[in-house]
């Protein structure tokens, strides 16, 4: 009898022990567990102390925080028939424990892989400028298109990332010469702008002028003082304007004269003949 005792107190503290690890589970904040009793969906428990009876009940653990997968390379061929390799990250998580567990098989590659195939189908429909320079809208496009098919999974896509995008050597040079061209075609613009701006300016300044004797006879002397300031040997005899304007006014009143009496000076009078 005693030495049954020994062989048997032992077997029923292990067997004690490994009855209490298999019913007895802790969960952590983060964690939920999806308890099969038989084989069969029971419910969700979790965080903390979970009771399950050993041969009976099995539970899968499911991590409930954010994951983050990175995208590998993707060979792309865009609208316009340029061939570029786009990588991503994408950013998840499980926000149904029952669906992740029964509706898919293993919900991590599932997701990878189907952000692989969406990234290649989404950036396909665009052109190469739209993908340089709408890079975050696309990024929207797929996150909407992932979370729409990984809802019945029980995953929630909260943001995906294109990361970079490669080109050609080819490409990258076409688009060196395409920028070029832009920035020459600017300056030209500008340069242009600018020669209106100027030339109009000019023309209110000498509207200005013209309309008052005065700044013009101003603005004529102090052309004279910029010449001579230049200490150059060039002699400058200034006529006032209001010296010749009497002979313009003359000039004026006898053309306006012409063309009232209707006198032609282009053709000159012919002269009758002389009857004899």
């Amino acid at each position: 009898m005693p030495l049954l005792s020994v062989y048997v107190v032992p077997l029923f503290v292990v067997l004690a022990v490994f009855l209490l690890f298999a019913s007895v589970k802790i969960l952590r904040q983060y964690e939920r567990a999806v308890v099969f009793t038989l084989g069969r969906f029971q419910k969700v428990k979790g965080p903390g102390l979970v009771l399950l009876i050993p041969f009976v009940q099995e539970m899968v653990r499911v991590d409930q925080r954010i994951q983050v997968v990175e995208i590998p390379t993707q060979d792309v061929i865009s609208r316009d028939n340029v061939s570029i390799k786009v990588d991503a990250v994408l950013y998840f998580a499980v926000s149904n424990p029952e669906r992740a567990i029964i509706q898919v098989q293993d919900y991590l590659p599932a997701t990878n892989m189907l952000a692989q195939t969406t990234l290649r189908a989404v950036l396909g429909q665009h052109e190469l400028d739209e993908m340089l320079s709408e890079r975050k809208k696309l990024s929207t496009d797929v996150q909407d298109i992932l979370d729409t098919q990984t809802e019945a999974w029980g995953i929630k896509v909260s943001n995906v990332e294109i990361r970079t995008i490669e080109l050609g050597e080819n490409m990258v040079r076409a688009i060196a010469k395409q920028a070029e061209a832009e920035r020459d075609r600017r300056a030209k613009i500008i340069h242009a702008e600018a020669e209106f701006q100027a030339s109009q300016t000019l023309v209110n300044a000498a509207t200005i002028l013209s309309s008052i004797p005065a700044a013009m006879q101003l603005r004529y002397l102090q052309t004279l003082t910029e010449i001579g300031a230049e200490q150059n040997s060039t002699i400058i005899f200034p006529m006032p304007i209001d010296i010749i304007k009497p002979f313009l006014d003359l000039q004026e009143k006898a053309a306006k004269a012409t063309r009232s009496n209707g006198v032609d000076h282009a053709a000159p009078p012919v002269a009758a003949p002389i009857v004899g």
